[in-house]
C-alpha cells in the first residue's frame, strides 16, 4: 500500500553540508547502556532503525577522553583505536541500509563520575556539581582549554575513521563542558571566556571551528544545543542567549539539534503523564527563525500528521525522535508503506530512560520487547521465525499486556490457531483501567496496538466474557496452554516494609479501598479525608493521591519509603509529581509505616525511630501496598500432569504478573519471549543469549566472528559462548 501523499514531505532528501540524508527522519542520540560495553548489541540496535527507514541514526553520548568517564553509566567512547574498531561495526551496518551514522561527542567536566579512570575533571569554574554529590573540578586555564579542544578534534578524527558521517558537537542538557561555558549558572570566569555572551560562547565556537577544520570536508557538523535551560536569568533563555548563540555559531554548523532543559532531564525527555506530543514547539519557534541551517528537534513525535505540521509550519526541518524510534524502529517505513495503524506508538512511560538511569541496565521498552535484544537473542521487531509445530493450537488465558503480546507473536509465528480468552468484557487486563488515571491516557496505546494486530491475524480467536476453570481448560482441545491471569492489589495491606498485613486493614470494609476497587468496581471513599498508604514506590500511590485531591478530597500520602514514588526518579516523573501534589495541597509523610487502622483513625510510626508515632484522623484508607499473583488456576493445572497428558496438552506455561507482579515492560517481555521460544525443548526456561564479555585463556576468534558478522547468527553458533538468562 502506497503512502498518503500528504506525508511526502517527510521523505524528501535533505542536504547537510557534505552529506545528504535520504529523508527527514532523525534518530536522536539517546542512551542504551550498550555503548562501549556491548559493541555488537550497539551495532544491531542502532542499525535496525536504519532498516526501518530512519535517515540518520546516532550514538548515545560519546566520551572523547578518559577524563570524561561516566562509569557505572555506559556511554559510547572514542578514546583509542579499539573504540574506533568497535564503533565501525555500527557505521557499517547503518551504511548497508542506506543511512547516515552520527556520533555525539561529550566531555562531561564536573558532571562526569570518573569512577573507572579516577581522574579529576576540568571545568569552566571551580563550583561543585549540581548533579554528582561531592564532585567538583579543576578550574581550567587557557592551556587546559586548548588541550580539551584537542580532545574534541582527536575524537572527531577517530569518528571519521570509524565511518561516521555526522559529528555532533554536543552541548545540550547542561551536561557537557561546552554548555557549561555558555551558561552563567556555571560560568563564573572573569577572563575572555566569561561574562558576555560572546565570551561565554568562545570555547564552543573555537571547538566547532577546530572540529570543522579537521573533518568538515567529509563529515557533516551538527550542534546539539539546549536553547532554554528553564532556569530564568541564571540560565539560558530562548529569547536571549538561545537566539544569540545560534546567530554566533550558525556559520559553523550543518545541522542544529535543539533541546531544552537542564539536569532535570524530564523537561526534555518529557513523560506523557505531564507532556503532550511536540511539547517543545513554543521554545523552538522562538529560536528557529535565526538559524539559516536545517533544524531538528524532539518532542516524542508519534503522529505522522503532527510531524508534517511541524515541517510545513517551519518549526523543524527534520523530525528527531529517541523514544518513538525505540518503540517502533520501523515507524518511517510504516508511514512510507501506508501502514500507519501498524505503528507501535511510544507511550511516554520512560521505562527506556529508567534502565539507564538505574545504572548500566540495558535498554528496555514497554511497547517493543525486542529493543536491545536484536543482537544477543537474534530478535527482529518485525520478523518472526516460522514455528516448528505450526499445526498446534494454543490457548492463552488472560488478555492483559502479557497475554495479548504472547498471542500476537504466537499467531505471527504461524500456529494453526491461537485462542485468547478473558473473563472481562474488553481486552487489556490492568490496562483497561490504568489509562483512566490522571495523565496516563497514552498508556492505553499498549492495548490499542495489540488489538489492531490481533484483529488482523486470521488465526486468532478472541473470546471475552468467558471464564475458564481448570477442567474446562483441560478439555478445551489446546496443545499448549499459556496462563496470563495477572495479579491483584493486596486487600489486607501486606507490604514489603513489614512483610505482614496491617492490623485493621480489610478491603471488604467500606473505608478500606484497593486500586482495583476504586477504578474497576467504582468503590468510593467514605467521607472527605483520605489517606493513601504507598509501599509500592512507583506511580500508583502518587497518581491516586492526585486523583482524589483533584476530586476534592483532603488527601494525606504516607509511605515508609524515603520519598514518594521513588522509582519515578528513574522515569523522570518525580519532580513533576512532587510539584503537582504540593500544588494540590496533598500532605506528604515519608519514612512512616502504618501500624493499624480503625474507623476514623490511622496510626503509624517512624521507620527509623518507632518511638515517634503519628495519628491521622481519616475517613478512608487506600491500600497501595503490594500485588499478589493470580496463580491458583496455573497451580491447579500443573498439579495434575497426568490429566494434562491424557487430554493431549503438551505444555502449560505462565507469564506476566501471574509469575510475579512486575512492571508492564517485564510482563510484555515475558509474553514475547515465551512465544518466540515455545517450540524449544523447555520453553519455561529462556534460551541462552550472547554475553559480550571476555573469557580469560580462551580465544576470541569465535566471539569476533559473531561480532563482526552483519547478520543475526543462528542460535547454535551463539550458544557456544552463552549462559542461561
Amino acid at each position: 500500500m502506497a503512502r498518503n501523499q500528504k506525508y511526502d514531505v517527510l521523505f524528501e532528501p535533505i542536504k547537510l553540508g557534505p552529506k545528504t540524508s535520504k529523508n527527514r527522519f532523525y534518530k536522536a542520540p539517546h542512551c542504551t547502556a550498550l555503548g562501549v560495553e556491548r559493541p555488537g548489541a550497539q551495532a544491531y540496535f542502532r542499525s535496525i532503525a536504519t532498516e526501518g527507514g530512519w535517515g540518520i541514526v546516532n550514538t548515545e553520548y560519546c566520551s572523547i577522553h578518559p577524563e570524561s568517564d561516566d562509569t557505572p553509566y555506559v556511554s559510547a567512547r572514542l578514546w583509542d583505536d579499539g573504540d574506533v574498531r568497535n564503533l565501525a561495526l555500527m557505521c557499517e551496518r547503518i551504511h548497508d541500509q542506506g543511512g547516515l551514522a552520527g556520533v555525539q561527542l561529550w566531555y562531561g567536566s564536573k558532571h562526569a563520575l570518573n569512577y573507572e579512570t579516577r581522574v579529576a575533571p576540568r571545568g569552566v569554574s571551580q563550583v561543585p556539581s549540581d548533579y554528582v554529590p561531592y564532585q567538583s573540578c579543576t578550574s581550567m586555564s587557557k592551556r587546559d582549554i586548548r588541550e580539551i579542544q584537542g580532545f574534541y578534534v582527536a575524537a572527531a578524527e577517530r569518528a571519521r575513521l570509524a565511518g561516521f558521517d555526522m559529528i555532533n558537537v554536543y552541548g545540550g542538557h547542561t551536561h557537557p563542558i561546552l554548555h557549561q561555558f555558555l551558561e552563567p549558572f556555571y560560568n563564573k570566569r572573569t577572563d575572555e571566556y566569561g561574562g558576555t555572551l560572546n565570551n561565554r560562547a568562545r570555547m564552543w565556537l573555537e571547538t566547532l571551528e577546530m572540529v570543522r577544520e579537521a573533518v568538515g570536508d567529509s563529515c557533516a557538523i551538527s550542534c546539539r544545543f539546549g536553547i532554554d535551560t528553564l532556569r530564568g536569568d541564571l540560565g539560558i533563555k530562548a529569547e536571549e542567549d538561545g537566539i544569540g548563540f545560534v546567530q554566533l555559531a550558525d556559520h559553523l554548523v550543518d545541522l542544529w539539534d535543539f533541546t531544552i532543559g537542564n539536569l532535570e532531564w524530564g523537561e526534555d525527555a518529557g513523560p506523557s503523564r505531564f507532556f503532550k506530543e511536540n511539547f517543545q514547539r513554543p521554545l523552538v519557534e522562538i529560536v528557529k527563525p535565526y538559524a539559516s541551517k536545517p533544524v531538528v528537534g524532539v518532542g516524542r513525535f508519534t503522529s505522522p500528521d503532527v510531524m508534517v505540521d511541524a515541517i510545513k509550519r517551519g518549526q523543524l526541518d527534520m523530525i528527531g525522535a529517541a523514544r518513538p524510534s525505540i518503540a517502533d524502529p520501523f515507524l518511517p517505513k510504516k508511514i512510507e508503506e501506508g501502514r500507519n495503524d501498524d505503528i507501535r506508538e511510544c507511550i511516554g512511560c520512560n521505562i527506556c530512560v529508567s534502565r539507564w538511569a538505574i545504572g548500566a541496565a540495558r535498554i528496555a521498552c514497554t511497547q517493543n520487547a525486542t529493543a536491545g535484544e536484536e543482537y544477543r537473542r537474534g530478535w527482529h521487531p518485525e520478523r518472526f521465525s516460522r514455528v516448528a509445530n505450526e499445526d498446534s493450537n494454543v490457548l492463552v488465558v488472560g488478555a492483559g499486556p502479557a497475554g495479548m503480546e504472547c498471542a500476537t507473536v504466537l499467531a505471527k509465528r504461524g500456529f494453526g490457531s491461537v485462542h485468547l480468552v478473558d473473563a472481562a468484557s474488553e481486552l487489556g487486563g490492568s490496562l483497561r483501567w490504568i489509562p483512566r488515571l490522571p495523565g496516563l491516557g497514552e498508556w492505553g496505546r499498549v492495548v490499542d496496538y495489540r488489538r489492531v494486530q490481533l484483529d488482523k491475524l486470521k488465526n486468532v480467536e478472541i473470546n471475552l466474557k468467558t471464564t475458564l476453570d481448570a477442567k474446562m481448560i483441560r478439555e478445551y482441545g489446546a496443545d499448549f496452554v499459556v496462563v496470563a491471569t495477572g495479579s491483584r492489589w493486596a486487600e489486607k495491606g501486606i507490604n514489603g516494609a513489614t512483610h505482614e498485613p496491617i492490623p485493621g486493614a480489610d478491603a471488604s470494609l467500606p473505608y478500606c479501598l484497593t486500586p482495583e476497587q476504586i477504578m474497576v468496581e467504582g468503590k468510593r471513599p467514605v467521607g472527605q479525608r483520605v489517606l493513601v498508604y504507598d509501599c509500592d514506590g512507583y506511580y500508583m500511590g502518587g497518581v491516586l493521591a492526585e486523583k482524589f485531591a483533584r476530586d476534592g478530597y483532603a488527601v494525606t500520602l504516607v509511605t515508609p519509603l524515603s520519598q514518594i514514588s521513588p522509582f519515578t526518579e528513574y522515569t523522570l516523573e518525580l519532580p513533576r509529581i512532587k510539584r503537582t501534589l504540593l500544588g494540590l495541597n496533598v500532605e506528604v509523610v515519608t519514612e512512616h509505616s502504618l501500624d493499624f487502622i480503625e474507623p476514623g483513625i490511622a496510626k503509624g510510626s517512624h521507620i527509623y525511630d518507632p518511638r515517634k508515632s503519628s495519628t491521622w484522623e481519616i475517613d478512608s484508607v487506600v491500600l497501595v501496598t503490594c500485588r499478589n499473583s493470580n496463580e491458583s488456576l496455573f497451580r491447579e493445572l500443573e498439579a495434575d500432569p497426568d490429566t494434562l497428558a491424557r487430554e493431549g496438552i503438551k505444555g502449560v506455561y505462565r507469564i506476566g504478573d501471574c509469575v510475579s507482579p512486575r512492571l508492564i515492560v517485564d510482563a510484555i517481555f515475558e509474553g514475547h519471549r515465551l512465544a518466540r521460544e515455545i517450540d524449544t525443548a523447555n520453553p519455561a526456561v529462556p534460551l541462552p543469549y550472547i554475553r559480550e564479555y571476555r573469557v580469560l585463556g580462551q580465544s576470541d576468534v569465535d566471539f569476533d566472528a559473531v561480532l563482526d558478522s552483519k547478520r543475526a547468527e543462528p542460535r547454535s553458533s551463539r550458544s557456544k559462548f552463552s549462559i542461561s538468562n
